[in-house]
């Protein structure tokens, strides 16, 4: 199957999330993926767009730590948007940057699957992107056991779960080597 993107979107890709003891199970991996697409979408001259989300303060995201700090290298003309919404939209101007380079698919990477990841992907849809969701591209947190003991879910389910939340509108590439990005026609 061969999907193309004219943007990637890298979210949350930040050294408190991926690097380290408290990193998401699998960080690797995820890294690995999310290199791949970073190292393509460069190739095709396709814009890579890093979320970097400032999280309150005591937060491990919290602005100005190293935590916060993004873990991948941005390079020189590379766009950083700074959030403080789980939506990647909401009060950043990616749409506008976007737009303007007349992109229709994009792709997304990054942390965590059901938060800023689905709720970026979301609110893409909800704009009229066609949205890519590599599914080894993207992680996120076991799910401690709940209430009336409910076990917990381990990080790849609550992903897979997060990927399937998003509906039938979502293209969703087994991998990241299998995205493939071009220019909007």
């Amino acid at each position: 199957m061969t999907d193309t993107a004219h943007a990637l979107i890298v979210v949350d890709v930040q050294r408190a999330f991926v690097i380290g003891a408290d990193a998401v199970p699998g960080h690797q991996a995820l890294m690995g993926a999310v290199g791949v697409l970073v190292e393509r979408a460069r190739a095709a001259g396709a814009p890579v767009i890093f979320l970097q989300n400032d999280g309150p303060e005591g937060a491990p995201d919290q602005p100005g730590t190293d935590g916060w700090a993004l873990a991948l290298d941005v390079r020189p003309g590379g766009i950083v948007l700074r959030k403080t919404d789980d939506d990647g939209f909401e009060g950043t101007a990616l749409e506008a940057l976007l737009r303007e380079r007349s992109v229709e698919a994009i792709a997304l990477c990054g942390v965590l699957s059901e938060m800023c990841v689905a709720a970026t992907a979301r609110a893409a849809l909800d704009r009229g992107f066609t949205v890519l969701l590599p599914h080894d591209a993207h992680a996120t947190y076991d799910v401690p056991p709940g209430p009336g003991g409910s076990p917990g879910v381990p990080a790849a389910l609550a992903a897979r779960a997060a990927e399937w939340s998003l509906g039938d509108e979502i293209v969703i590439p087994g991998a990241a080597d299998e995205v493939v990005f071009g220019q909007p026609v």
